[in-house]
């Protein structure tokens, strides 16, 4: 916001601000205020999708109940893609990744409509019938608006990290009533650093946030559950065994999560994609109902043991008092739960995981403690609703990488901590075991391909959050291939002040290098001028960098293999230019200052 278009009393304020309050006093007010609206945006998105739900769920709904399961998704997503293409006109993204790619490569700068986007066709997507959730979506608002606020109060690009960072601790804390879970939340996912400068601001943020969840939901909770069955020593081995069974669906989890994105990409057509995927959840819907929405119920019903609810109407309602239809049905359940969210998105649905893998995870847990039970080799049977929980934490920590947010956020969920320690043992095998087969989470994957990612580790944080072409520099002379001895001095040699030169052909593709050592022995020797070609001169860089390919982490693993002091640019095999070794380390220092809380 430049200082002309701001409002002459918003200038006096920030004038009065930086008069009496310092920038950490007023980021704590901030974290508050962001906080605050996070939670906000919890209450709209969560009473938007409420409010369709019961829309649908009227006379016409009970009578044809069925038949609605096909139909309602489809009609969900196409008015989603209608408002994305025509209303709003921006690609949405998906919650958490697109405000994880905005910290790496932007700056921590999102626009504006993110902060209405996902409010708009998030709970569309849900209330419709579509298999996601809604943290992802309510995460991303809170972020926009903790990135826009930021940037009216001109933070620099640290605080502006910090405080999304606490619009997703308070979107989190709003949805849960977990701050705890909330604020861990954010240090994980966001590779947020855990010092008092921003602890603070994410516990201030956290409390705003679920005090105003409680100012408009009561005490309702999204699982109001209490534990009623203690931790027994006996069941250590079974909860080594979920881990175990949590990490092998966590696998499953993002290999077809992936794997249908792939497919779907085959479809360039928004509509065509629209109609494959809605089409394909519509009959899956039908066939499997406790697939429909964000499933919250389902987990509520298991929780309970109440089959009939949980499982809903369906082709095997008279069969449900059959154990092993029951086993099969769960399942089922876990099998085809990402099968429905993936085609949900790729249809163009917008939501979150967050939902489906608490769905996944309790239902796994649920069948895994039932099925233990049944085959009676235990001295004492299993706490079904204890194993249910602790699977959705398990899950958690395979699929999204975050093992400490899912053993607070079931902790808090469960008013107390007499399951932290299966959590810790469940949650723990599940996430080394699934980061040894996929070191990225579902969140992260696309990102570190393309060298993305920000991480816990400063060195590398830093070196992905730089921008390569500001470190290019394009002041050297280019030689032509075919040049002879005499134009290399007369056009290159006496116009440069480098001492290398890049060698092009006509359509300008790097060729090679030429350095002045190799030519400075007969450059004074006229008599070579005209029978020596730049051919026999010139010789192969030590290593090229790709300006769309190569990220600084790379850039500066090629500095470090070759020993070399400059590099050469390319674009598709065009030169660009060289990146020096030494502006490269200055830009480093430079921003490991800017970006240090």
């Amino acid at each position: 916001m430049s200082t002309k278009s701001r409002n002459p009393l918003f200038t006096r304020f920030l004038i009065w601000r930086t008069k009496h309050l310092s920038l950490q006093q007023f980021v704590m007010i901030l974290a508050a205020l962001i906080g605050f609206t996070a939670g906000l945006a919890a209450v709209v998105i969560k009473n938007l999708t409420h409010f369709i739900q019961r829309l649908l769920e009227g006379e016409l709904i009970v009578n044809y109940h069925h038949a609605f399961y096909f139909i309602f998704p489809i009609v969900g997503l196409a008015l989603t893609l209608f408002i994305a293409r025509y209303g709003i006109r921006h690609p949405i993204g998906h919650g958490i990744p697109s405000t994880l790619y905005a910290i790496s490569k932007k700056k921590g700068l999102m626009k504006p409509m993110q902060m209405y986007a996902s409010i708009l066709t998030a709970p569309i997507t849900v209330g419709f019938g579509g298999s996601v959730g809604l943290e992802g979506p309510t995460v991303a608002t809170g972020a926009s608006l903790g990135s826009n606020i930021s940037r009216a109060f001109n933070m620099n690009q640290a605080t502006r990290t910090l405080l999304i960072s606490c619009a997703a601790a308070g979107a989190m804390s709003s949805i849960f009533k977990a701050p705890i879970a909330a604020i861990v939340f954010a240090i994980e996912v966001f590779s947020l650093d855990l010092t008092l400068a921003s602890l603070l601001p994410l516990l201030l943020a956290s409390v705003s946030a679920i005090l105003t969840s409680y100012f408009f939901f009561g005490s309702d909770i999204i699982l109001p559950f209490s534990l009623k069955d203690s931790f027994e020593m006996s069941d250590v081995p079974y909860y080594i065994l979920l881990g175990v069974l949590a990490s092998l669906c966590s696998i499953y989890f993002t290999k077809v999560y992936f794997w249908i994105n792939k497919l779907f990409k085959r479809l360039d057509s928004p509509f065509h994609r629209l109609l494959v995927g809605g089409g394909a959840l519509g009959v899956l819907l039908f066939l499997i109902p406790p697939l429909y929405g964000e499933g919250y119920n389902v987990i509520n019903n298991l929780l309970q043991e109440d089959y009939l609810e949980a499982l809903g109407s369906s082709l095997f309602n008279e069969y449900l008092d059959n154990f092993w239809v029951i086993i099969a049905l769960l399942a089922g359940l876990v099998i085809f739960k990402i099968v429905a969210t993936s085609l949900t998105f790729n249809a163009g649905g917008i939501g979150g995981i967050f939902a489906p893998v608490l769905f996944m995870g309790s239902t796994m847990g649920h069948c895994f403690a039932l099925f233990m039970n049944h085959i009676n080799v235990l001295r004492s049977p299993l706490s079904v609703s204890n194993f249910t929980l602790v699977g959705m934490a398990g899950l958690m920590a395979g699929v999204l990488h975050a093992p400490l947010t899912a053993i607070f956020l079931i902790a808090e969920l469960t008013h107390g901590y007499e399951l932290f320690v299966p959590l810790m043992i469940t949650s723990a095998i599940s996430f080394m075991i699934t980061t040894r087969f996929l070191p990225h989470s579902v969140y992260t994957s696309e990102l570190a391909k393309r060298g993305e990612l920000i991480t816990h580790n400063k060195d590398h944080a830093v070196l992905t959050l730089m921008n390569i072409k500001q470190v290019i520099e394009r002041n050297f002379v280019t030689l032509k291939t075919g040049m002879t001895l005499g134009e290399i001095v007369k056009e290159g040699v006496v116009k440069s002040s480098r001492n290398i030169f890049p060698v092009v052909d006509s359509d300008n593709n790097f060729m090679g290098v030429l350095l002045l050592d190799d030519i400075r022995p007969i450059m004074f020797d006229k008599k070579l001028y005209d029978s020596v070609k730049i051919e026999e001169l010139m010789q192969a860089a030590p290593d090229i960098i790709d300006e769309e390919k190569d990220s600084p982490k790379t850039i500066m693993k090629k500095f470090q293999e070759t020993d070399a002091w400059n590099l050469p640019v390319v674009r598709k095999n065009k030169y660009l230019g060289f990146v020096s070794k030494s502006k490269l380390l200055t830009a480093y220092r430079k921003k490991l200052i800017e970006v240090t809380v």
